[in-house]
């Protein structure tokens, strides 16, 4: 139980931590200095590295969590928090596989064609879609500690 908790909790870390530095950090400091097409050939850059430990992270953290949830008795048997995390945690995995597939797809495709104005509209998508699964995951962190905490 001890590795599966481990497991997940980097998983956790290193998604939410990327998306905390790229949405708050990075995005700003690139919007400032950089003209869009470096801009954006730079989040093409940034999403090509950071992407693949995503995956890497939903899976380490579905499948630490699932098995946490069976060595625990199963949903029926685990505290509500728990649930919390599971749904908060399953509603980011959507967001970030269409994210993956749709607007990164586009982003991609405007930079390669050096066309740069579908480009910023995918690249805002996903700033969109970014700030929402940073706020679910900051608070399932924050239901996380609070739930157990009180359980």
């Amino acid at each position: 139980m001890k590795f599966m908790i481990m497991l997940h909790v980097l998983g956790i870390v290193i998604w939410v931590g990327g998306m905390f530095f790229a949405h708050q950090l990075l995005r700003p400091v690139a919007a400032d200095l950089l003209e869009p097409p470096l801009r954006l050939q730079l989040w093409v850059g940034v999403f090509k590295r950071f992407f693949p430990w995503v995956w890497v992270c939903v899976v380490t953290v579905l499948a630490s969590g699932l098995s946490m949830i069976g060595l625990m008795g199963g949903m029926g048997a685990v505290h509500l928090y728990v649930h919390a995390m599971y749904g908060l945690g399953l509603a980011m995995m959507v967001i970030f596989v269409y994210v993956f597939f749709m607007p990164y797809g586009r982003l991609r495709k405007s930079v390669a064609n050096q066309d740069w104005k579908n480009g910023g509209a995918a690249l805002a998508a996903i700033r969109q879609l970014v700030g929402i699964n940073l706020s679910l995951g900051l608070i399932t962190i924050a239901i996380a500690t609070a739930g157990a905490m009180l359980a």
